[in-house]
Formats: C-alpha cells, structure tokens, sequence
C-alpha cells in the first residue's frame, strides 16, 4: 500500500503525524509528506486513519 500527501493541499495541520508517525512526517516546508514508499505491515490501518483524519483530504491511500 502506498500513501501520499499533496503538499498544495496541506496546511500542516499535524493531524496525520499525530495519528501515524511510522508513516507521516514534517518535511523541510513544515508540510507533513509520506517517509516511507510502502506503508509497513501493520500500519495500513493507521496510515487510513490519518488519512481520514486531514481536514484538505491532502492525503491520498491506495
């Protein structure tokens, strides 16, 4: 599974760094970006749910 974060549409907000920080960080614009290439086992859950949780829908899981 993949995940990422469209940084025109991020307000860093935080949100999905908060859910799922095996995933999501802060890059060096203060937007959160995507630090892996494959979500791992056992975070695609996590991954979904913060997600879910942007206020832009910037993040995009497939």
């Amino acid at each position: 599974m993949k995940t990422v974060v469209d940084q025109d549409l991020c307000i860093s907000c935080g949100a999905c760094i908060d859910v799922c920080p095996e995933v999501y960080e802060w890059n060096d614009d203060d937007k959160a970006h995507a630090i892996v290439d494959e979500v791992p086992e056992g975070q695609e859950d996590s991954a979904k749910e913060a997600a879910e949780s942007c206020p832009t829908e910037a993040i995009k899981v497939n």
